[in-house]
Formats: C-alpha cells, sequence, structure tokens
C-alpha cells in the first residue's frame, strides 16, 4: 500500500476520469474462456482489411527502419492536399483521429473553460475535456422516438455555449449510434456559433454515409474559420493498427496544433500505407458496398428477432435490446461473438455491433438467436 495518495496529485480533471475501454480483444476471450473460432464485430473494423497496396507500401518502408520518419509528413499532406482541394497548411496529421481532437483540447481548453457535445458521443470528447481541466457540458440528445433516436439535437446545442466555450464536438455519423446530423441543421449551427469558438466536425465514418445526406465538409470550412475537420484511416481504409487520422482547419490553428503535437508522431509504415490506400479509392468503393449489404441484413434479419435498429449510417448498428443489454453480451462472448456493450455511453440495453463479412454477420445473427432463445 502506497503511503502517498497520488490520486490527489493528479489534476482535478484526470481524477475523475476512467480510462478509456476498447472492444475486448479475440485474445484476451480465447484467454478467458479457452475457447477458438472467435470472431470480433466490436471496434468498427473494415472486414476487407486494408487495400493490397498497402502491403507493397509498408515492405518498401520497412527497409528503412533505422531512420526516424518525416516529421512533417510532407507526401501524405501533399496526397490528402490534392484529394481534397485544400492546401497542406490546412492539415494536421495524427496518431489516429483522436490524437487531433486531444490536440485541440490541449490548445483550446484550460481551467475555466468548457466544452459542448451531445449526449451519447464519442468517448473521446469527455476524456479530452476533462484531462485538460475544462468542463464538458451536454447536450441531451434526441428522443428515443424522433426520427433519428438518441441523435444530436444541433437545435438546442448554441444554448450550451456561453463566453468560456472553447470546442463543440460533433460526430457524423457518431459513434456508438450510427445516427448522422442534416446538413440545414449544421450550417444553421454554424452561422450561430461564434468565431471565437471551434467547431470540430468528427467524420471517422463520413465515407460510409450516404453522399445525399453528407454535408460538404471542406466547403464549410471556407466559409466558416473556425470549423475543424476530423478524418481517420482507421475505419474505411482498414489501417486501424497503424493508428493514422489527421484534422483540416485554417492554417492558423493548423499551425497552434503542431506547436503541441509530438515529434513523430506518425511512424513511417503509417504515412506510407495511408498514401497507398489513399490512392486506392477503389477498395474504399468495395469496402462500402459490403457494408452496404451487411446494413441491409441486419435490418432484415434483427428486426425479426424482435430487435430494433437505430438508423445509421456508419459501418455498424446500434441494437435495442429493450432490456439490460449486459447479460446478452457476456452470453454472447460465450458463443465466440464479440460485440460492444454500452454501459458507458449511458446506453445500458443497447449493443453496438460492428458490419462484417457476410458470413461473421450470419454467425452473429444465429447466436443471437441462440442466446435470445436462452
Amino acid at each position: 500500500m502506497s503511503e502517498v495518495d497520488y490520486l490527489a496529485l493528479a489534476g482535478a480533471g484526470v481524477q475523475k476520469l476512467r480510462p478509456y475501454e476498447p472492444g475486448k480483444p479475440v485474445e484476451a476471450l480465447e484467454r478467458e474462456l479457452g475457447i477458438s473460432d472467435i470472431i470480433k464485430l466490436a471496434s468498427n473494423e473494415n472486414p476487407l482489411g486494408p487495400s493490397a497496396a498497402v502491403d507493397a507500401a509498408i515492405a518498401a518502408a520497412s527497409q528503412d527502419l533505422a531512420r526516424y520518419p518525416d516529421g512533417s509528413g510532407f507526401a501524405l499532406k501533399a496526397a490528402l492536399a490534392a484529394n481534397l482541394e485544400v492546401d497542406t497548411a490546412q492539415i494536421t496529421l495524427g496518431n489516429g483521429s483522436n490524437d487531433v481532437l486531444e490536440l485541440m483540447a490541449r490548445v483550446f481548453l484550460a481551467p475555466g473553460r468548457n466544452a459542448v457535445c451531445s449526449a451519447h458521443a464519442f468517448a473521446v470528447y469527455p476524456l479530452a475535456t476533462l484531462a485538460a481541466g475544462a468542463e464538458l457540458r451536454e447536450v441531451p440528445a434526441l428522443a428515443a422516438d424522433a426520427a433519428q433516436a438518441y441523435g444530436h439535437d444541433l437545435n438546442a446545442f448554441a444554448d450550451y455555449i456561453d463566453d468560456n466555450t472553447g470546442l463543440v464536438f460533433i460526430a457524423n455519423p457518431n459513434n456508438p449510434t450510427g445516427t448522422w446530423v442534416d446538413p440545414d441543421a449544421l450550417q444553421a449551427l454554424l452561422k450561430r456559433v461564434p468565431k471565437r469558438v471551434l467547431v470540430i466536425l468528427d467524420e471517422a465514418y463520413c465515407e460510409y454515409q450516404d453522399q445525399s445526406q453528407r454535408p460538404d465538409a471542406v466547403a464549410l470550412m471556407r466559409e466558416h474559420e473556425n470549423l475543424v475537420v476530423t478524418r481517420t484511416f482507421s475505419k474505411v481504409y482498414g489501417l486501424a493498427a497503424l493508428r493514422i487520422g489527421y484534422a483540416l482547419s485554417n492554417p492558423q490553428v493548423a499551425d497552434l496544433l503542431n506547436r503541441v503535437r509530438q515529434p513523430f508522431n506518425n511512424n513511417a509504415l503509417a504515412l506510407a500505407a495511408a498514401q497507398a490506400a489513399l490512392q486506392d479509392q477503389a477498395h474504399v468503393a468495395a469496402s462500402v458496398a459490403l457494408n452496404d449489404e451487411g446494413m441491409a441484413y441486419f435490418h432484415d434479419s434483427l428486426p425479426a428477432l424482435g430487435l430494433s435498429i437505430l438508423p445509421s449510417q456508419a459501418n455498424f448498428v446500434c441494437v435495442d435490446f429493450a432490456r439490460p443489454a449486459q447479460p446478452i453480451y457476456q452470453a454472447l462472448l460465450r458463443q465466440g461473438v464479440i460485440v460492444r456493450p454500452l454501459d458507458g455511453y449511458k446506453l445500458p440495453q443497447h449493443l453496438r455491433i460492428t458490419i462484417g463479412t457476410p458470413d461473421e454477420n450470419r454467425r452473429c445473427v444465429e447466436a443471437l438467436k441462440t442466446v435470445l432463445a436462452e
């Protein structure tokens, strides 16, 4: 037993935090239950994996592992700038998009300041806010019977902004619900937010979204200088293990982020893989098509089991069991199926299920049939 209370020595915000809990790894379940043939549908990973071009890029980059990577990420930034029609000075690279979310909090939040986000939104928003010593202001989500059940109520966001607000977090689509925001409602909110408040549009899952309902984030950035867009290569590009994402912002904001960004926060393999993945848009299209197929399958199969699904334009479904879902989660583990419980998101009756391959999706539904029958 320590003679020192180290918790008391930590910052007030850090004392309130709990560590982020990722989806259970396959290896952990193998150790715990001694079973094999496990499928993981818990972390919203691309079941197709990365583009074949990534393997060649990693092989080439691995020939020079004794050298530090390009700390500026010049080649990847140039590729992103050409792809998105932005200037390289507007791009900040991160160790996953959650890294740039943390950078935003480090720069624009502090004790006495606050950040605004929706209830049931991505767990990193409160983690980054509280770690910076700032206050989190949580906007109640839309009602369970709304068209976008548990989605962002953008009309209410402005009411939570005051003179001490530094950041507004908006996830589109949102994790863990899969819900999305209306482009007109987003535009209306941006017009109401003071320019001194930075609005972060987190688009980790944007490639899966219906193009007709997806805001043109780059065009909105040109109109609203306080808008910051974050994206990742972890989802549709299949590079979750390499941890690489980026932010788009006005150059002044990007300069500030780069002042606090860790040196070499992207390794050489990740930089090379991301550049190769970006160039293979055919793989992106195939990944989206597979996801659409799986989404349709779950929307056919799960209601037949008496379950309801929240509206989703991501690569997962959020399923309402109308009763505590933790026992169902545990029973699925015993069936060798890993999904994601949402108690930490204040959705204890829901499980989030990543859309996998057709075989994985069918196995998940069969496991649910068995569990629900028990």
